[in-house]
């Protein structure tokens, strides 16, 4: 199996959404493409910057893009890694989840639709 599509979002803690998708509106030059309460997504430069009011602290900034959440999490299982976040929706049918591989490292795994990678 080859569970990832690549590397897709680069993902930020927002506490306060609304103040924090105005700054980098202002800071990117851009709006972004996808904004709701539970996520604000940007199209930079072919990949994606996500802004999330409840990412936990210690589980990275980095989410690798899959086709099919539910195969890619239980791969990563198989493989001897430790579930870090269940896969859940966060809304709008996105999907995350997350693993810690055996050397402590945090791996994001994201399923987003509404995400098409641009140049």
């Amino acid at each position: 199996m080859k569970p990832l599509l690549g590397l897709r979002t680069a993902f930020y803690r927002a506490e306060d959404v609304p103040a924090v998708r105005d700054w980098y509106s202002r800071a990117l030059g851009v709006e972004p493409y996808f904004d709701q309460p539970f996520y604000v997504g940007y199209q930079v430069g072919g990949y994606e910057l996500g802004l999330v009011p409840d990412v936990p602290l210690n589980t990275g900034g980095v989410a690798w893009g899959v086709a099919e959440i539910q195969a890619a999490h239980a791969w990563f299982l198989s493989c001897g890694a430790v579930e870090v976040e269940a896969p859940h929706e966060v809304g709008g049918e996105i999907w995350f989840s997350s693993v810690r591989d055996p050397f402590g490292n945090v791996l994001g795994l994201l399923q987003n639709p509404h995400f098409v990678r641009g140049e």
